[in-house]
């Protein structure tokens, strides 16, 4: 009787796994379907970041969920007209990704992200936090690509940012070019892990690329 009632236990908690697990999936792919409509309205943007880091505190265990809620701080950041909030959504986003980090240590999309976060703080002011930024920029992409080589999301990341800077500062589109036609080879062999594991960036690619080819 005792060794029926281990087994039928050991059955009930394999089960209730799965259905925990899927309810971690579809909650997570009908939040990840959200972010694209999110872009028309940057402040769902924070909504549904709240969104994904409730998914994180629920789960604990999983850190993607943390990692699309700092995403989310950071891409909220690049669409504000006016940076002057920067400092706080960084903050924020960090607080997100080290969450992230803990749970998942070395990991490209985490490092690729931090070097956004240290853009986000440095387009402040620009002129006056481009020497402390700039370096923990590139440091954080580097190691990204170190982490893995195939993630194109690295060299995206980089190639926008010369392309953004002036001319006379190294950058524009001559520069970043050969970069952003890199960055879509590697897109376009990149394999993501799982269903809800990052794949954002290739649209982006492909229209600089247009961009800069006019």
């Amino acid at each position: 009787m005792k060794k029926i009632i281990i087994t039928f236990l050991l059955v009930a908690s394999i089960v209730n796994g799965f259905a925990q697990s899927d309810k971690y999936l579809g909650a997570m792919q009908k939040n990840l379907s959200a972010i694209e409509p999110a872009f028309a309205n940057p402040p769902d943007m924070l909504a549904l970041s709240n969104s994904f880091e409730r998914i994180a505190v629920a789960e604990k265990s999983q850190w993607i969920p943390f990692y699309y809620a700092a995403l989310l701080q950071v891409n909220y950041a690049f669409m504000q007209k006016d940076p002057s909030g920067n400092d706080v959504l960084a903050a924020r986003a960090t607080m997100l990704l080290n969450k992230a980090d803990s749970l998942q240590p070395n990991n490209s999309e985490i490092s690729t992200l931090r070097s956004m976060i240290a853009t986000v703080q440095m387009l402040v002011n620009p002129m006056q936090r481009y020497m402390e930024y700039s370096a923990t920029i590139e440091s954080n992409l580097q190691k990204a690509m170190v982490q893995d080589a195939t993630n194109p999301r690295p060299l995206y990341v980089k190639a926008e940012n010369i392309k953004n800077t002036p001319a006379n500062f190294g950058g524009g589109c001559s520069v970043a070019l050969p970069l952003l036609k890199q960055a879509l080879e590697k897109y376009n062999s990149f394999k993501s892990e799982n269903a809800i594991a990052p794949t954002w960036g290739q649209p982006r690619v492909e229209q600089l690329i247009k961009d800069c080819e006019k």
